[in-house]
């Protein structure tokens, strides 16, 4: 219970998508609110899953079909390919596109470096 005067713990920004996400990368086709708020086990209300779900729609990041008189949601792509578009969006809110990626390959791991230039390679081939 919160203290007087104290808000309740917000959680960070991004964290109820992220599971909302999780939920539809695990089921085995589309999903109303009502299977997504039961699949994530918590104590979210339908209304805030149903909020979820439609910020994740108009972000595009989500796909949805008419299910009775409401909707059935679905990824529209898998989690690297999402992280791969938030990477693309980044870069093209940067002017200067050249040097964030500039940045970017400067702050690889090793590891990671060689991975990049192997793709790359592969890539031209």
């Amino acid at each position: 219970m919160p203290m007087p005067g104290k808000q309740p713990e917000r959680r960070p920004a991004g964290e109820l998508e992220a599971v909302v996400m999780a939920a539809l990368w695990a089921a085995s086709g589309p999903q109303s609110p009502g299977q997504v708020q039961r699949s994530l086990g918590t104590s979210l209300a339908r209304t805030t899953v149903t909020t979820i779900l439609t910020r994740l729609y108009d972000k595009g990041v989500i796909g949805r079909e008419r299910s009775g008189r409401g909707f059935a949601y679905f990824p529209l792509q898998d989690s690297h390919g999402l992280t791969a578009q938030r990477m693309h969006r980044e870069l093209d809110r940067d002017s200067e596109r050249e040097v964030a990626l500039a940045r970017f390959v400067d702050q690889l791991s090793d590891d990671d470096e060689r991975l990049l230039r192997e793709l790359l390679e592969a890539g031209d081939q």
